[in-house]
């Protein structure tokens, strides 16, 4: 096995260069290239031929965050980010009808008799409470984005509120419920 060359005799031997010197105007003499005693072969990397691809850029869209006092552009959000908007708290007006189907439920059997009009008030209930969370978020729009100049980005107090109608709700229909207001009245009776 023939022995490694040293560092020093693998580097390439350059005269020192004055960056600030003139160039050469004539090309020096050819020297031929040393013979090749390095174990290492010379050739050339294979290189893959570069493909000519046009990228597609999407026009630009405004966003309405501009200028300072610029108005934004009509209607500058799609329509499917106004329905995520909504759906964002939305978990406050779901645990709120859950809570009110429970009451109702519980009014409705304890009632007797037939289920045709506690099921015709629930159905108002409802009606109702997606009246009440309209009405949320119409003011807040008017409120908050007209008369402040905020931008909002979701629909949670406008959930909130329609959250605490359900849950008075439920509360009344519980307080309609002879038995259960028989029970309230006996466990505040033992506390105090």
């Amino acid at each position: 096995m023939p022995e490694q060359p040293q560092w020093s005799e693998r580097t390439l031997d350059m005269p020192p260069q004055d960056p600030w010197a003139d160039q050469p105007t004539a090309p020096g003499p050819v020297t031929p290239p040393p013979p090749d005693t390095s174990p290492f072969s010379r050739g050339r990397a294979q290189v893959n031929p570069r493909v000519d691809q046009t990228r597609q850029y999407s026009e630009h869209e405004p966003t309405g965050i501009g200028w300072p006092g610029a108005d934004a552009p009509a209607g500058h959000r799609p329509m499917s980010w106004r329905w995520s908007e909504l759906r964002r708290g939305s978990e406050w007006t779901s645990a709120a009808v859950l809570f009110a189907f429970v009451c109702w439920g519980i009014w409705a059997l304890s009632g007797g008799g037939d289920y045709g009009t506690p099921l015709i008030v629930f159905a108002v209930t409802l009606a109702v409470a997606v009246g009440v969370f309209c009405l949320a978020r119409v003011v807040g729009y008017y409120v908050l984005e007209r008369s402040l100049g905020r931008q909002r980005r979701t629909a949670r107090g406008s959930h909130l509120v329609t959250a605490l109608f359900l849950a008075g709700v439920g509360v009344a229909d519980l307080q309609q419920t002879q038995w259960v207001m028989t029970a309230v009245h006996w466990v505040t009776g033992q506390l105090s």
